[in-house]
């Protein structure tokens, strides 16, 4: 499944979950998540898959990951097509 890295701001909480919504901005075309997945985990990167705990405004599948970047909390968004 290809799926594209996006950009989201976040705009509060809805049911329990974060509202995401993309900016516009696409980064990344993958072939599959996979195959980031595993370059982030051969680099020993320890992620998170938030998906459940958030939503994505206009997309109907999606899948966000979070990993630690010294200090801060980076989320990495993509957009499954």
């Amino acid at each position: 499944m290809p799926a594209t890295e996006i950009a989201v701001t976040s705009a509060g909480s809805v049911a329990g979950k974060e509202l995401l919504i993309p900016t516009g901005k696409q980064g990344v075309a993958l072939g599959h998540v996979q195959d980031w997945v595993t370059a982030k985990l051969k680099s020993k990167t320890a992620l998170k898959d938030i998906s459940k705990l958030v939503l994505v405004k206009g997309i109907k599948q999606w899948v966000v990951y979070e990993e630690k970047s010294g200090a801060k909390t980076v989320r990495t968004v993509f957009k499954i097509t």
